[in-house]
């Protein structure tokens, strides 16, 4: 059975990545790690992990009516992860919009065998991996970033680097 490494992300649009590169060039450079390419960033909702291929259209179908009330992000810290060992962009808060986007993506996930994650929802947008400790930095300016849908992304590995292809939003 073919799989796809697959999960669910806001997308930042071309502008939305040019502002999280200003808000974190004052700071990454304090930061040991492997920064993360700017066609990576993201922010994940669920991550569903190896996905039978063709099971995917059945999972599109199953999320196509959920709403997206609109919602913003405002990123005010980088910090680090220490069990992951990268370091994030990270909120203060989770706008209740969001909250409610996650819980119904992940009830439709678990239709197809999705086990529930338990942990509470962060969302963040990872921007270095391999990263040695650091104190948390706060930015020079916290950044809003806007979003009303959410995407299907594909977890492509190649010669031992990763890229996210949009499957389908």
């Amino acid at each position: 059975m073919l799989t796809k490494r697959l999960f669910f992300a806001l997308w930042p649009d071309h502008r939305q990545r040019e502002a999280i590169g200003d808000a974190l060039s004052p700071s990454i450079g304090q930061v040991e790690g492997r920064a993360v390419s700017r066609g990576n960033w993201h922010v994940t909702l669920v991550f569903l992990g190896a996905f039978p291929e063709a099971r995917t259209p059945a999972l599109m179908r199953a999320v196509s009516d959920i709403p997206v009330n609109p919602f913003r992000l405002r990123f005010t810290t980088l910090s680090f992860w220490p069990g992951p060992r990268v370091a994030v962009l990270e909120t203060q808060s989770v706008p209740p919009e969001l909250t409610r986007l996650v819980e119904l993506i992940r009830a439709a996930a678990e239709a197809f065998e999705i086990g529930p994650d338990e942990r509470p929802y962060r969302p963040h947008v990872t921007a270095a991996r391999k990263v040695k400790p650091f104190e948390p930095i706060q930015l020079a300016r916290p950044l809003g970033l806007s979003f009303a849908s959410f995407e299907l992304l594909e977890s492509v590995s190649a010669g031992g680097v990763v890229s996210y292809r949009l499957v389908k939003q």
